[in-house]
């Protein structure tokens, strides 16, 4: 359980309620065993597992205790989980599996069942799981997509050849960070908006930044009084060098989420401005309310 919510909690930054024990048990486990935000779950299981620490066991204590047995709940009526164990073993009232101190045994009479099923019987755990997300978190974006670690990340190549062809045109462009200018195959493509929250990789969060910065900017926010009009400006430059010298690179679809008829009309800068800040402002102080911390646009250190 620790390990399939660990990245939905710590990288994206999911919240499963305030109630909730899984939540408050996987902070404080990261802090306990220093464990990474991006750490792999077979990795947890092992370390949880193998973990000899009192602190670390005391928060496994709760699911070890309540959980297994809830399950068996439509099948053996009872709250007390001794009972229910023994009950359990003796497959009584044709129960899904029996529940061992170390382990469950699976009803032989339900193994083909799973078996056969367990594509749909994961989906519907998934899509239930999303419900009860969505409910503890109405404006996050993409919860579906925050469920499970990714096996790997988007590459962003069709994004850098966008700003490639940017570059061409124009020479360079200053990180909007570190005013270092920046060149063709000499820079990071950065998701202005974390990609942790916006869980996307569209053109319109998408800007050329300084590689060191960009790494040690990680999934910080920028504080938009500092960095929106500096991101704006390269933003504009980029849609105009895209829209009137390669009209037809795909990626400018990506504008068509903010400017539905941009590809048919003439660009007006004020209007793209204030369409591109509705857009991002509320992101940003949506992504802060979850926990996301600021830059400090001085050090690039958190504020």
């Amino acid at each position: 359980m620790i390990g399939n919510a660990w990245y939905t909690v710590n990288y994206f930054h999911v919240s499963f309620g305030k109630q909730d024990m899984l939540q408050r048990a996987i902070e404080n486990i990261k802090c306990i065993e220093k464990l990474f935000v991006d750490e792999r779950r077979d990795k947890i299981h092992a370390i949880l597992t193998e973990s000899e620490n009192k602190l670390t066991a005391r928060e496994l204590k709760h699911f070890n205790k309540e959980v297994p047995w809830r399950f068996l709940s439509p099948w053996i009526k009872s709250n007390n989980d001794k009972e229910v164990a023994l009950i359990s073993q003796r497959f009584e009232n044709n129960c899904l599996y029996a529940l061992y101190e170390e382990y469950i045994e699976i009803n032989p009479k339900w193994l083909n069942y799973i078996t056969e099923n367990a594509g749909i019987l994961k989906s519907f755990c998934y899509w239930k799981l999303s419900l009860y997300l969505q409910k503890h978190n109405p404006n996050v974006p993409d919860i579906p997509n925050k469920l499970i670690k990714p096996a790997t990340r988007n590459g962003l190549v069709k994004q850098r050849i966008y700003w490639d062809l940017v570059l061409e045109e124009v020479g360079s462009i200053d990180c909007i960070y570190t005013n270092k200018a920046l060149q063709k195959g000499e820079y990071a493509v950065e998701h202005f908006i974390p990609h942790a929250f916006v869980s996307h990789d569209l053109m319109w969060n998408l800007i050329p930044s300084d590689k060191s910065f960009n790494s040690l900017k990680s999934d910080k926010l920028p504080p938009l009084d500092v960095y929106f009009e500096a991101f704006f400006d390269v933003q504009f430059l980029g849609m105009e060098i895209m829209k009137y010298r390669h009209s037809k690179n795909k990626n400018l679809e990506d504008y068509l989420t903010i400017f539905p008829n941009f590809s048919s009309t003439v660009i007006d800068k004020e209007i793209v401005k204030q369409r591109m800040r509705e857009q991002i402002q509320p992101l940003i102080s949506i992504a802060a309310n979850n926990g996301f911390e600021f830059l400090n646009y001085r050090s690039g250190t958190k504020s």
